[in-house]
């Protein structure tokens, strides 16, 4: 049987290597965040959706095995960039946020396949979060999953193996707890402030809406 410590057996590291921080159940709360901090990217770069003069800037720091963050890539995601990211009145970017090794993995497989490719794994492993993250063999159901997105066992086993990518997701993870003090998933920084928890449609658009003079 294949276990979460099996999951990322390709990279040599110990389970301990995750950091499983829980999620905070409460109300989304804001706190102003330094701007020049908030918006320095990790070492691969932002993934970033819509465009760069849009009045309204979100950053979303999430852990692919968050239960709470997939519920809101689920429901309010696909609201929020139909409205709001497509209509280019948005700025967005997931950044990496794992919560354990094999959130970690899920990311790495988002990020190995280049950008274009970024939203639509985390966008499917987010979807399909049941079918990979809370099975008995996790490394085989993404394989099989992730073939659709053009990975052959060859491909996937060399990004788990990648040990650039390995550093470049927890970099990002490791400077928002230390310079951003994030401290739970999903938690979102709106033109800087800090909101933290599951965010409705309803509840996003009472914050972009006075931004964008809406």
């Amino acid at each position: 049987m294949t276990t979460r410590r099996d999951a990322l057996k390709f990279t040599g590291l110990a389970l301990g290597a995750g950091l499983a921080l829980p999620y905070l159940a409460r109300s989304a709360w804001a706190q102003n965040a330094d701007l020049a901090a908030l918006m320095q990217p990790g070492p691969l770069g932002d993934v970033w959706l819509g465009p760069a003069d849009a009045k309204c800037t979100i950053i979303e720091y999430a852990s692919m095995t968050c239960s709470h963050c997939a519920a809101f890539h689920r429901t309010t995601w696909p609201v929020l960039k139909e409205r709001y990211i497509d209509t280019g009145k948005v700025r967005f970017t997931l950044r990496e946020f794992p919560l354990d090794p094999l959130a970690t993995a899920a990311f790495m497989l988002a990020r190995c396949q280049g950008d274009a490719k970024y939203y639509p794994i985390t966008d499917l492993l987010f979807d399909q979060q049941p079918a990979w993250a809370f099975t008995q063999k996790p490394v085989d159901a993404l394989e099989q999953m992730l073939r659709q997105a053009g990975y052959t066992k060859d491909t996937f086993e060399a990004c788990l193996k990648d040990q650039k990518v390995y550093g470049a997701v927890n970099s990002v993870k490791q400077r928002g707890l230390d310079v951003l003090k994030v401290d739970s998933t999903p938690t979102f920084f709106i033109n800087g402030e800090r909101y933290t928890g599951e965010m409705t449609i309803d509840g996003m658009e009472k914050v972009i809406k006075p931004i964008l003079g809406a």
